[in-house]
C-alpha cells in the first residue's frame, strides 16, 4: 500500500464509529455523538499535530492550517478543547498506533533482521512542566516513559508511563504481550536477570542483551567468559528464584544461552547474551551491528523530548498527560513513515541523510489536513519532494562518542513552551 494510502486509511479510521466508541471515557458514554465546532476527529488531529506551544496558539494554528491561511483562526477555545479532551479515553490514542504500526508491518514498511522483527527496549526519564494547582488526580511531575521501538521502521511499538518507583525490567515485563516469536528484542545492561531470560525463552521471544558489569558484578559465567578470550560460548544460567518464576510466571528452571564477544571500534569489548542458538543461522559477527541498532530508541526519545517537546504537557492532571504522551508517540511515527519513504523514493546515498528538523517542520502544517482527509496524496508529494531535498551528510561507520555529563535533571515550567 502506497503512503497516501496508508494516511486514508487512517483518517477513515479516526472518523469510525469503531474509533468512537473506542475513545469515549467510561464516565461519558454518549460523548462524541452530536454534531459540534470540536468533534472527536477534529480533537484527536489537533493532539497528533504535535502540540508544543500554548493550547490557544495550537487550536488557533490548526484551523488556519486547516483553511490554509496565514492567520491565526479563532474557532475553538481553550475550555472547550479541555472539555471535549476530559471525555476521551486514555486507551484511544494508544489503539489508533496499534492500528497504525500493524498496517504499516502488514504493507511491508518494518523491515526484518533474518525473518525476525527487530524491537529495542529502554526507559527515559520525564519531568513534565508544571505548576502548583488542586486539579483532582494531578500528574506527578517526575514519571518514566518505556518504549519498545522498531528500529528498521524509526517508529515506537508501544510506550506507556510509569512511577519512578518502578524498575525498567518489571515495565518490560508489562509490555511481554506485545512481543511474539518473531521478534528479536535488543536491551542494554540494565535489563539481565535468570527469571527474565526464563520468561523470554518460555514465550519463545528471541533476545540479544549486553550482560558485562564492572567488578565483580553480573553472572559468574560471563566474567568466566570474559577471562577466557573466547569469541562465543554456550553456558547454562542457574534457575530463577522460585519468588521470581512465581511472581512473572516463568518456570523455575536452568536456561541454556549464548554468549557472543563484540569489540567495539573503541576497543571495549562487550558480552552479548542471546538465546538464538544456532551460529550457522544466527552468526556471532552480525551480534554487534544488530546490538547497536538498539541506540535508536535512545535517539528517539531524545527527538520526542527536544522536537516534540514531550515534557510540556497541555494540562495538569494524569489523564493529560497520557493524552499528550501518546499523541507525541504517533506524531513522531507518522513524520518516520513519511520520512523513510521520501528516503526510500528520492534513492538517496549512504552518505545522504533526511534532516528529520526540516520534515518536523515541513509536516507540521499540513498533518491537519492529512488526518482529515483533505486531498492527500497531493499535498503529500508536495511534502515527499520537500523533505528529500533537505539532507544532510552522513559517514556510515563512524561513531562519534558524547559521554554523558552526569548532573540534576532541570525542571521546565508550563511558562517556559514557545510561542
Amino acid at each position: 500500500m502506497s503512503l497516501p494510502s496508508l494516511f486514508t486509511a487512517f483518517s477513515q479510521f479516526m472518523h469510525s464509529s469503531q474509533f468512537r466508541d473506542l475513545a469515549c471515557h467510561a464516565d461519558a458514554g454518549n460523548a462524541f455523538v452530536r454534531r459540534r465546532k470540536l468533534p472527536l476527529p477534529s480533537l484527536v488531529a489537533v493532539m497528533l499535530s504535535g502540540m508544543r506551544k500554548s493550547v490557544q496558539t495550537e487550536l488557533d494554528e490548526f484551523f488556519a492550517h486547516l483553511k490554509e491561511q496565514a492567520q491565526l483562526v479563532h474557532h475553538v477555545s481553550e475550555q472547550a478543547f479541555a472539555k471535549a479532551r476530559a471525555k476521551l479515553s486514555t486507551t484511544a490514542i494508544p489503539a489508533l498506533n496499534d492500528w497504525l504500526v500493524e498496517r504499516a508491518d502488514a504493507d511491508g514498511l518494518v523491515p526484518r533482521w533474518r525473518g525476525r522483527r527487530l524491537v529495542a527496549a529502554d526507559a527515559s526519564t520525564l519531568r513534565f512542566g508544571r505548576r502548583a494547582s488542586h486539579v483532582a488526580r494531578a500528574a506527578s511531575a517526575d514519571q518514566i516513559a518505556f518504549g519498545l521501538y522498531l528500529p528498521g521502521a524509526e517508529m515506537m511499538l508501544a510506550a506507556s508511563l510509569h512511577s519512578v518507583h518502578e524498575g525498567e525490567r518489571q515495565m518490560l515485563f508489562q509490555h511481554l504481550d506485545r512481543l511474539s516469536g518473531a521478534d528479536l528484542l535488543l536491551m542494554d545492561r540494565g535489563y539481565p536477570s535468570r527469571w527474565l531470560v526464563a520468561a523470554l525463552n518460555a514465550r519463545g521471544v528471541g533476545f540479544c542483551m549486553r550482560v558485562e558489569k564492572a567488578g565483580n558484578a553480573g553472572f559468574a559465567c560471563v566474567r568466566d567468559f570474559l577471562r577466557s578470550g573466547d569469541g562465543e560460548r554456550i553456558v547454562t544460567l542457574a534457575a530463577p528464584d522460585r519468588r521470581d518464576a512465581t511472581d512473572y510466571e516463568c518456570p523455575a528452571t536452568a536456561q541454556t544461552v549464548r554468549l557472543v564477544r563484540h569489540v567495539a571500534s573503541t576497543g571495549k569489548v562487550r558480552v552479548l547474551m542471546t538465546n538464538l542458538l544456532d551460529p550457522a543461522a544466527f552468526p556471532a559477527h552480525e551480534f554487534g551491528d544488530l546490538y547497536h541498532q538498539r541506540w535508536r530508541i535512545e535517539e528517539a526519545f531524545k527527538r520526542l523530548k527536544h522536537r516534540l517537546n514531550l515534557e510540556h504537557v497541555s494540562g495538569l492532571s494524569q489523564q493529560a498527560a497520557l493524552h499528550d504522551f501518546a499523541a507525541k508517540i504517533i506524531c513522531d511515527n507518522l513524520q518516520s513513515l513519511v520520512t523513510e519513504t521520501a528516503m526510500r523514493e528520492a534513492a538517496l546515498p549512504p552518505t545522504r541523510r533526511i534532516n528529520r528538523a526540516a520534515a518536523h517542520s515541513i509536516l507540521k502544517p499540513l498533518l491537519p489536513a492529512l488526518l482529515l482527509g483533505a486531498d492527500i496524496a497531493a499535498r503529500l508529494l508536495d511534502a515527499l519532494r520537500l523533505i528529500a531535498g533537505r539532507t544532510y551528510s552522513h559517514r556510515p561507520g563512524i561513531i562519534k562518542s558524547k559521554p554523558r555529563a552526569v548532573r540534576p535533571k532541570s525542571h521546565k515550567f508550563m511558562s517556559q513552551k514557545p510561542c
